[in-house]
């Protein structure tokens, strides 16, 4: 079996069931500084302070992260390499656990504690919105943010990609953005929302094999999914179209003879059905990335 496929299953696994693990190991307050000295020795008119100035604090920790994958790739028939990308791709997943944050979002029985869970799925800074249509897409937008979007840079370039990836969503989003300059800050998420188009296009090909095709085909051509747009819109459009198709195919499952809808449907209203049926399509989605990279696996195209 593929390097790869073990290294991204084992991750996944432990990312689930070891949360306390991944809590406690999950910091990026070595960032933060690093960012805050960085922005410390370079004055106004520097490339630091560019669209393109984020590249001074990727580049170090990435370069390290190479050396060690290439280090490792060889040694003991490539099990150091396959430690050392559980090891990097269990520290970039999340950090948060997605699963948990829904359950609590979903969960909550007043608007304080309501708005508390939801302003876990907006970024640094933002606004949360209450509405079902808006938490639908903050929990698409998570999950592509904290799953997919990692697990496709490390498919593609390993552990590298996977850190890569993190401390581009991080300086773009979250907490250590508060350290970059303006034009600096516009680059980096520029730079994420590059990062994010091709993996929006891939989960929504996959929304569209494990829910309604015709409805996921429909609003990605509706919101402009076919042209490239570093908006990435596309994708919340089709969350709230797949998620509405999910609860009336559900709805026509309560009604009886009569054409009258039961009690179990006014009870799962009340109990935040989106949000549950939208984390449903987002781990049915995953399973069917790793069903295709086992296909590769299979075929050869991956090592």
């Amino acid at each position: 079996m593929s390097v790869t496929l073990i290294a991204a299953v084992v991750a996944l696994v432990l990312g689930h069931l070891a949360q306390s693990l991944a809590a406690s190991v999950r910091h990026y307050g070595w960032y933060s500084d690093w960012l805050r000295w960085i922005d410390s020795r370079f004055p106004e008119d520097s490339f630091w302070r560019g669209r393109w100035g984020l590249v001074l604090a990727v580049v170090p920790p990435l370069l390290a992260v190479t050396l060690f994958q290439l280090a490792l790739d060889e040694p003991l028939i490539g099990l150091g390499g396959l430690l050392f990308g559980i090891i990097v791709l269990f520290y970039a997943w999340g950090p948060r656990d997605l699963d948990q944050d829904v359950e609590a979002l979903a969960s909550a029985r007043d608007l304080n504690s309501r708005r508390e869970a939801a302003a876990r799925f907006w970024p640094e800074g933002g606004t949360p919105s209450l509405d079902g249509g808006s938490l639908v897409e903050a929990v698409f937008r998570n999950a592509l943010r904290r799953w997919f979007g990692v697990l496709f840079w490390f498919l593609l370039l390993g552990p590298v990609g996977a850190l890569g990836y993190r401390l581009v969503a991080l300086a773009a989003e979250g907490e250590a953005s508060r350290h970059l300059p303006g034009e600096t800050l516009a680059g980096a998420r520029t730079a994420l929302a590059l990062l994010d188009w091709p993996v929006a296009q891939l989960l929504t090909l996959a929304l569209a094999l494990v829910g309604n095709f015709d409805t996921v085909l429909g609003a990605w051509r509706e919101s402009g999914g076919a042209r490239f747009s570093l908006d990435n819109r596309f994708l919340g459009a089709v969350a709230r179209a797949s998620v509405k198709c999910e609860l009336a195919e559900e709805a026509a499952d309560y009604v009886d003879e009569s054409g009258v809808a039961s009690t179990a449907v006014a009870l799962a209203a009340s109990e935040a059905p989106e949000l549950r049926d939208a984390m449903s399509l987002v781990w049915r989605s995953l399973l069917v990335w790793l069903a295709v990279l086992a296909l590769f696996v299979i075929a050869g195209f991956v090592a």
